[in-house]
């Protein structure tokens, strides 16, 4: 038997804001941070579980105690036991009253607890020796059930609806995996799009996506729409007619200014909008669903649980699913997600704009294509191209693919080194802080 010793913690902020690299209309100087946790055991395998949750700075010590807190009742647990049944371990954590309080499930304590939850996901794939992905697509269709907590939930799925699901995509799991070890999974960037960057910046950004085999862009909106016309225009011109180019306000307009400003864009051909309005605004979503189509409406990076989803599903608001791998409470969550947008027939394209989103949320979509959906038809994974060389197996993209991960673990483990030099210390200077 072995216990779980220690979960610490660590503060990373990357200066990312210097260079205006993850600009938009809502935030415009964010500095990607993480609130980072390793699982250290006792087991003589010595391997640990790390991941993080994704913020742009200021309040990111917040994460860092809020995670703390959720440590508290993993250490000295026998950590078999827990790796064992996920599921109860989710419930354990998400159920325990004194953190429920501060939800209930939602906001930072809800992700303190994916970030728990995620660590420990990584430890049990590398005790596997396989890609989180792979692990998750190879567990049988009742194992995967019993990862969801469908409170809340029985009136869009249920677990008979859900094992449907997944029994009817069973079949074909070895091919498609092999697909995805030989041809990767389809790519749109964001790199070209952040509002901060100069108009000749964006024109080159745009064709070197382009050459790169990428086959759609995002470009940030919603500051002014006389700029909004002029950047999108620089777009069109740079990728050509019939290139898809997505547009992302980042929550920034009320529901009759969204479907007013959307409106003005239509005559560039955008391919859907993501984040119109306040996050929170089911009706809202719809109401501005309604009213641009056949524009699709894509939202979901700060729908922060299942619930929401199942809502703006139910509400008919989206036509694009954006799952987040930090934001929810882990995996386990993002399975309930990922199942409910199966049942809807609504296709997920995650959102992966921050550090380490990318290496985690791959997983999720891959694990989606093997074992869930069955299809990756009008399905991406967003990328973006900032600091992935501070990971230790970082996403490698191919004529604007993902090439599916390999190595044991969720891919969020940071090297030891960036994490010393970007502990925070309340500037952006290198910290002496020791990480084994």
């Amino acid at each position: 038997m072995s216990r779980i010793t220690s979960i610490e913690t660590v503060d990373v902020r990357f200066p990312t804001s210097l260079e205006l690299d993850g600009s938009d209309a809502m935030n415009p100087d964010p500095d990607y941070s993480a609130a980072y946790v390793i699982v250290r055991t006792d087991a003589s395998d010595r391997l640990s579980g790390h991941a993080s949750a994704f913020t742009i700075g200021r309040g990111n010590e917040v994460e860092v105690a809020a995670i703390r807190s959720v440590a508290d009742l993993l250490v000295d647990r026998d950590v078999d036991s827990l790796l064992g049944d996920m599921g109860a371990t989710w419930r354990l954590l998400v159920h325990d009253s004194q953190l429920r309080w501060l939800g209930p499930e939602k906001g930072i304590m809800h992700m303190a607890i994916g970030a728990v939850v995620n660590a420990l996901w990584d430890l049990r794939a590398k005790r596997a020796g396989l890609p989180l992905w792979q692990l998750l697509s190879r567990m049988s269709p009742e194992e995967l059930v019993s990862l969801v907590d469908f409170r809340y939930l029985t009136d869009a799925i249920t677990p008979a609806d859900a094992l449907a699901i997944l029994r009817t995509a069973e079949p074909g799991r070895a091919r498609r995996e092999a697909e995805l070890v030989d041809a990767g999974y389809p790519a749109y960037t964001t790199t070209p799009g952040w509002l901060g960057y100069s108009d000749e910046k964006l024109a080159r950004l745009c064709r070197e996506a382009v050459a790169d085999g990428f086959g759609q862009i995002k470009l940030k909106v919603g500051a002014s729409l006389d700029d909004d016309i002029r950047r999108l225009r620089i777009a069109r011109a740079s990728v050509g007619d019939g290139f898809p180019i997505a547009i992302d306000a980042n929550q920034r307009w009320d529901v009759p200014e969204a479907i007013e400003w959307i409106r003005a864009l239509a005559e560039f051909d955008v391919h859907w909008v993501e984040e119109p309005t306040s996050p929170d605004d089911v009706l809202g979503h719809a109401a501005i669903a309604r009213a641009i189509a056949p524009i699709p409406v894509a939202t979901g990076e700060h729908a922060h649980n299942r619930v929401m989803f199942k809502q703006l599903l139910q509400a008919r608001a989206i036509r694009v699913m954006q799952i987040d791998a930090a934001r929810v409470a882990g995996v386990n969550e993002n399975v309930a997600n990922l199942l409910l947008a199966a049942k809807f027939g609504v296709p997920v394209c995650p959102h992966a704009g921050g550090v380490g989103l990318c290496e985690a949320v791959q997983h999720l979509s891959m694990f989606d294509y093997v074992a869930v959906s069955g299809t990756w038809q009008d399905r991406v994974i967003e990328y973006v191209d900032h600091l992935h060389e501070h990971f230790t197996t970082p996403v490698v993209i191919e004529r604007g693919r993902y090439r599916a991960p390999l190595a044991p673990g969720a891919g969020t483990e940071m090297l030891p080194e960036s994490i010393a030099a970007h502990a925070w210390t309340g500037r952006h200077e290198l910290a002496e802080v020791a990480v084994a």
